[in-house]
């Protein structure tokens, strides 16, 4: 089931209530959902291969403490924000300024930025991590299961 943007996210703990969330696709709903937004955001940083690290390593370590709680949403979460990681850290390769487009819309001719694609690289290794996990996996089917 896709993931659902006319819920009221201001009011919704999904801590509280998992069967309002909704995995959906990709990093949908990644700074909407909390409280595991306000938990995650301050220690997702991508801009030097260091800080990279230090926030993919904390991350992980929140996903480590969600599986502990068997709590699958802050796991999803914690998937999110590293799938973030790697996807802003690569667009940033690519693009000065995170921007592929112009002001009149066209398409910025590409480049290369070692530092952020070392920064991609350091978030998509815990990504990979993080999604192959059998307890995740486990616990993902049955929530879309459960919820859908």
């Amino acid at each position: 089931m896709a993931f659902d943007y006319s819920l009221n996210f201001d009011e919704i703990n999904f801590r509280k209530n998992p069967e309002k969330y909704r995995v959906g696709r990709g990093e949908q709903g990644v700074l909407l959902v909390e409280p595991y937004k306000k938990e995650i955001l301050p220690y997702w940083k991508f801009k030097t291969p260091k800080e990279a690290k230090e926030s993919s390593e904390k991350i992980y370590e929140l996903f480590l403490a969600y599986k502990k709680a068997d709590d699958f949403v802050g796991m999803d979460m914690s998937r999110k924000f590293l799938q973030m990681g790697y996807t802003r850290a690569r667009r940033y390769t690519n693009y000065k300024g995170g921007r592929k487009y112009d002001k009149e819309g066209n398409q910025k001719e590409r480049q290369h930025d070692e530092e952020k694609a070392k920064s991609a690289a350091i978030f998509e290794e815990k990504w990979k991590v993080v999604r192959e996990d059998e307890d995740y996996l486990t616990k993902k089917k049955a929530h879309q299961k459960k919820y859908g």
